[in-house]
């Protein structure tokens, strides 16, 4: 005798609902499609005047301070700048972030420091930029880290530098590292743990060998979140690297005397070059805008293909 299929349940339509649901599904509806809307524009609207301005000259020719747009050259040394940050801060941000997620998810004690580390997270979380700039102007000022800024004429220390702007740049990826990492972690599941512990692994061995390992893909997301904010930060870098739009090395070496020196990244130069600075160059600075807009947008579509990947970790 066949089996009797189950009976299919009606399709659920937005008809049939109360209208105080109906008003309510339609207003998200249309919140969502004018979100589309106004980030399409930003992207249509960069990528036009963007094209528009494409010269494959402005990457190899460093920046002039000059009012003749044609000769004030390109944005090799901004883009230069930027890769710098980028890859400074998420040096110090990322086994920074991992060791406190680290600590705070699978130690935690005592609960009372644990509390206070998690507020102190927020803290820096919900902290402007510009008032870690100032701080970090503050803090690399002092004479005993001279030697981590740029040089100034008479010994004083200007605390300016990729190090310092680094450092607190690493300030705004740090929450988002270790939030991601925290979460990464509490998705692993207890057997797991268990497991490990069974095989006779202590609880290091198994955060090293086992739970780190599973929680890469969190870290990534993460890191490539954070390197997202970096690149799209200006008031450290106006403060705490100068902004002037060539790379200056400070003393020391070619290699740390550029650590030492000052420069631009691509936001303060579309900045300085805006209608709204003094570069007089918003040609170049549109399809610096353009550029990157292409690069933030590469890191969230990293994020993307990482997060789709730490979700088929435990579902296979």
């Amino acid at each position: 005798m066949a089996a009797i299929p189950a009976a299919i349940p009606p399709r659920d339509s937005v008809r049939s609902w109360p209208w105080q649901d109906r008003i309510g599904y339609y207003t998200a509806w249309g919140a969502g499609m004018a979100l589309i809307a106004i980030a399409a524009s930003i992207v249509l609207y960069m990528a036009y005047r963007g094209i528009e301005y494409f010269d494959l000259g402005l990457f190899l020719e460093s920046p002039n301070s000059t009012l003749n747009q044609a000769q004030s050259g390109g944005f090799k040394d901004p883009i230069i700048g930027t890769a710098l940050l980028l890859v400074m801060s998420t040096v110090i941000a990322a086994p920074l972030g991992v060791a406190i997620a680290v600590w705070l998810t699978e130690y935690g004690r005592p609960k009372g420091l644990a509390r206070t580390v998690e507020s102190a997270v927020e803290v820096v979380a919900g902290t402007p930029s510009i008032v870690l700039a100032m701080f970090g102007l503050v803090f690399f000022q002092q004479q005993w880290l001279a030697v981590l800024t740029f040089d100034a004429e008479g010994g004083a220390v200007l605390g300016r530098s990729f190090i310092a702007a680094a450092a607190m740049m690493s300030l705004i990826a740090l929450p988002l590292v270790v939030g991601a990492t925290r979460e990464a972690l509490n998705a692993v599941p207890g057997h797991v743990r268990e497991a490990s512990y069974a095989l006779g692994k202590t609880k290091a061995a198994t955060i090293r060998r086992v739970l780190l390992p599973a929680a890469r893909p969190g870290i990534g997301t993460g890191a490539a979140l954070g390197m997202g904010r970096v690149a799209g930060d200006t008031a450290i870098v106006v403060v705490l690297l100068g902004a002037t739009l060539q790379l200056l090395n400070g003393s020391g070496g070619s290699v740390f005397g550029l650590f030492r020196g000052t420069g631009s990244t691509l936001t303060s130069y579309v900045y300085y070059n805006s209608p709204a600075g003094e570069g007089l160059a918003p040609e170049k600075a549109y399809f610096a805008a353009f550029m990157l807009m292409l690069v933030v947008i590469a890191l969230n579509f990293a994020v993307t293909r990482i997060a789709r990947g730490r979700e088929q970790v435990w579902t296979r």
